[in-house]
């Protein structure tokens, strides 16, 4: 039986879902890597973004017309500032890669030539051994951070001249902020770097958004398709208003509902809007992984400056531009012109916070 998931990449044989290439707008996709551009895809935590990127590296793959090859370079937040250690983990995922696809290996070449230029060396090697054009995804990139992630960057903007039969012919960077809103604490230069003067080769920026009414809808059928069980069309409209569709909240509500609640586990039994709320009232005490990271990001002083307004109603200063779309990008407040908190259950997590 498939079931709602609330944890890591979709697997279609066991997870309910919306196929991710369709989310991913892949036309527009596939448009920008034939033109060898390169770009951005962002999203907030939990919102698919890891499952698209392997569903569209395996469609491109499968086309034959490229390598695609993804990589995550989450781990290298624990190297925090230190270029060697943050920057090898970018380079390790590339030779794991590199043996994997071509059984070929670039292991001299950290040490050899240093932290600086040694992704740029690599992947230089790769592109002109492989016959096939090459499109680099790069997972999680905003955990490296100062000079590490500096380094990264200005390694691909580097190579960006000799693509696509020296270098990658596309690159696409993910993560939970635009490239633009990168405020790169430099050690070395003693300053902040702005990313967008960094990667200044960049030539979108996607936003993987949340799911729209109809492909709340959609899940949910999956459901009753594959179990008989129905969600009563007050079940439905709550899930919706509830969530306004983030696609953890959708899945986390249902979840609770239909495999954790146990009159929900009844198939004969319709899941009601009363378990929904119940659901509801299970999610935000239990501080869920994902809430609670978005917890943690309220201590920030700039979240601070965006939420604290919205909560209390209070006059405030304007809000800097930078403030607004940092919180944007964190998913806690709508995409659209008026600022109001994401959803309802957001809204009551940061009153409990």
């Amino acid at each position: 039986m498939r079931f709602f998931n609330t944890a890591g990449p979709i697997s279609p044989d066991i997870h309910y879902h919306i196929p991710p290439l369709q989310r991913l707008e892949y036309d527009e996709v596939l448009m920008l890597i034939r033109q060898q551009k390169y770009f951005v895809l962002h999203a907030p935590r939990q919102t698919g973004k890891t499952t698209s990127l392997l569903a569209l590296r395996d469609e491109l793959n499968c086309s034959g017309e490229f390598r695609c090859v993804y990589v995550s370079v989450e781990i290298g937040q624990v190297a925090w500032e230190n270029v060697y250690e943050g920057v090898r983990v970018l380079f390790s995922a590339l030779l794991r890669s590199a043996w994997h696809v071509l059984g070929s290996s670039f292991v001299e070449t950290f040490d050899t030539i240093g932290p600086h230029d040694a992704i740029a060396e690599v992947l230089s090697r790769w592109a002109k051994v492989d016959v096939k054009p090459m499109v680099l995804m790069i997972d999680e990139i905003d955990a490296l951070v100062g000079d590490a992630l500096l380094s990264v960057l200005r390694q691909l903007r580097a190579g960006y001249p000799e693509r696509p039969d020296g270098f990658p012919q596309s690159v696409i960077l993910c993560g939970v902020r635009d490239v633009r809103d990168y405020r790169i604490r430099s050690a070395a230069q003693n300053a902040v770097v702005a990313g967008s003067s960094v990667f200044n080769i960049k030539a979108e920026s996607l936003r993987l958004g949340d799911f729209s009414p109809p492909e709340v809808e959609s899940l949910l059928a999956q459901h009753t398709e594959e179990t008989g069980q129905v969600f009563t069309e007050e079940a439905r409209r709550d899930v919706w208003e509830l969530t306004q569709g983030q696609p953890w909240l959708v899945n986390a509500l249902a979840y609770e509902a239909c495999f954790r609640n146990a009159a929900g586990s009844d198939r004969s039994r319709p899941i009601t809007a009363n378990a929904i709320w119940d659901a509801r009232e299970q999610l935000i005490p239990r501080r869920e992984t994902h809430l609670d990271q978005l917890s943690e990001k309220l201590q920030e002083e700039r979240v601070r400056r965006v939420i604290e307004p919205l909560l209390s109603g209070a006059v405030a200063d304007p809000i800097p531009v930078d403030d607004l779309e940092y919180v944007r990008d964190l998913g806690l407040i709508t995409r659209d012109l008026s600022v109001r908190i994401a959803n309802p259950i957001y809204r009551e997590m940061i009153r409990a916070t």
